[in-house]
């Protein structure tokens, strides 16, 4: 390939893909993580996958705009600051508009508020029905 083939071809890859990129609101951000998801799915997670590039590229543009945008810094330092059960609760709550009313599977709306402050501990039985529920590993809500 010719260095003038290889330019136009990067030019044109660029086209297509600035968005992807070079992202700069919200709906790009979106846009790229939908496109990592469906691009991850279609890879076979191989060293040698022609897609890991692609995965690479748009990883760390994803990766760049959430280290720039203050809410999302925000977000993860408060994450980080907590114990993993309580921010994975927060997590799910902001995700799915919920709120302490609406976790059965620990309690009434005074036990879920002591979880949340971290004067009680999440119970294992919690953590399997709220597993269930959202269709994640229990060991998630200790870390794991």
């Amino acid at each position: 390939m010719t260095q003038l083939a290889l330019t136009d071809a990067y030019e044109a890859f660029m086209q297509t893909a600035h968005a992807y990129v070079n992202l700069s609101t919200e709906a790009d951000y979106e846009a790229a993580l939908e496109a990592l998801e469906a691009t991850l799915e279609s890879a076979e997670d191989t060293p040698n996958d022609p897609l890991n590039p692609l995965i690479e590229l748009l990883s760390q543009s994803i990766e760049t705009y959430e280290s720039q945008n203050s809410e999302l810094t925000a977000f993860v330092d408060e994450a980080m600051s907590m114990p993993t059960d309580i921010a994975l609760l927060k997590t799910l709550m902001r995700q799915y508009n919920l709120t302490g009313s609406d976790f059965p599977e620990i309690g009434d709306k005074t036990m879920v508020s002591k979880v949340l402050n971290g004067k009680r501990v999440l119970q294992r039985q919690s953590m399997e029905q709220l597993g269930q529920r959202f269709g994640i590993r229990p060991a998630m809500f200790l870390g794991g």
